[in-house]
C-alpha cells in the first residue's frame, strides 16, 4: 500500500497555521513499510518485512520509523519548527510520531534527541530534535535523556552533499561522556530527529551510542525522504 494522504482538516490545523487544503497534502507514511528504513512498502510481505535495499545493506540503527514524507508540505511544518521559532508545533509532530513509531517506542528503555553543537544551539536557542523528542517521551511513557549524547564537533551543514560526504562530515562527531555513559548501557534506545535524508547523522549518533554500551538505537522522525536510492540503511 502506498503512503496516504490524510485529510485532518479544521481545529488542529488552525493551531499550526496550515490551511485545511494544505493540512490535507501532507502524505502520511503507513503499513506496510520496511522493518528496517520505515519506508513504504507496495503490498504486505509479512511482519518484519524488509524493503530491496535494506537487504544488502548494514547499519548501526536497528529499526527507522518515520510519521510523514518529506516533500514540500511537510517541509513547511518542519521549517516553521526549525528556523521560525514555532516550538508550539513539537507537541503535534511528536504525536504522529507516537502513533507511527508504536512499536518501535513500545519496546525502549529511554528516548533521547540527536544532539546539537553548543555554539548552534547558542545561536538558535533551541534544539528542535529535543523539542520534539521531550513531549514524545512523555506519550510514551519513557526515560528522556536530555545531554546523554553530545555532538562533541561542530559539523559543517549536510545540505547538497552526497551520502559519502555526508558520512565524513559527521564521521566521529558524536559521544556519551563517561560520567553519561551508565544511562546508555544496557539500554534499548530511541533516537529523534526532524528529518532523515541518507541517515548518516542518525547512523553516527547509533555509533556512538553503541560504543557506550547501548543494546541496540531506533531511529524515529517527522519526515523522511521518498527516494529510494538515498534508503539510509
Amino acid at each position: 500500500m502506498p503512503p496516504t494522504h490524510l485529510d485532518e482538516a479544521g481545529g488542529p490545523s488552525a493551531t499550526i497555521g496550515l490551511s485545511p487544503a494544505a493540512w490535507s497534502r501532507i502524505t502520511f507514511l503507513e503499513d506496510p513499510v520496511c522493518d528496517r528504513c520505515g519506508s513504504a512498502l507496495e503490498f504486505p510481505m509479512g511482519p518484519g518485512a524488509t524493503c530491496g535495499l535494506c537487504s544488502d545493506r548494514k547499519s548501526p540503527i536497528a529499526r527507522i520509523r518515520a510519521a510523514t514524507v518529506y516533500d514540500d508540505h511537510s517541509r513547511e511544518l518542519v521549517l516553521q519548527l526549525k528556523h521560525a521559532d514555532r516550538t508550539d508545533v513539537a507537541p503535534l509532530l511528536a504525536r504522529w510520531i507516537a502513533r507511527a513509531g508504536a512499536e518501535v517506542l513500545e519496546t525502549a528503555d529511554a528516548i533521547l534527541p540527536v544532539p546539537m553543537h553548543p555554539w548552534r544551539l547558542l545561536l538558535r536557542r533551541y534544539n528542535q530534535a529535543a523539542e520534539i523528542a521531550r513531549p514524545l517521551a512523555k506519550l510514551a511513557g519513557k526515560p528522556f535523556l536530555a545531554d546523554t549524547l553530545r555532538r562533541r564537533r561542530d559539523t559543517q551543514t549536510q545540505a547538497g552533499r552526497s551520502r559519502t560526504g555526508r558520512r565524513r562530515n559527521v564521521q566521529a562527531a558524536f559521544a556519551v561522556p563517561e560520567s553519561r555513559r551508565a544511562e546508555v548501557a544496557g539500554r534499548r534506545l530511541v533516537l529523534v530527529d526532524d528529518v532523515l535524508t541518507t541517515g548518516a547523522t542518525a547512523e553516527a549518533c547509533a555509533r556512538a551510542l553503541l560504543a557506550a554500551g547501548a543494546v541496540s538505537v531506533d531511529v524515529v522522525v517527522v519526515a523522511r525522504v521518498k527516494d529510494r536510492r538515498t534508503a539510509p540503511i
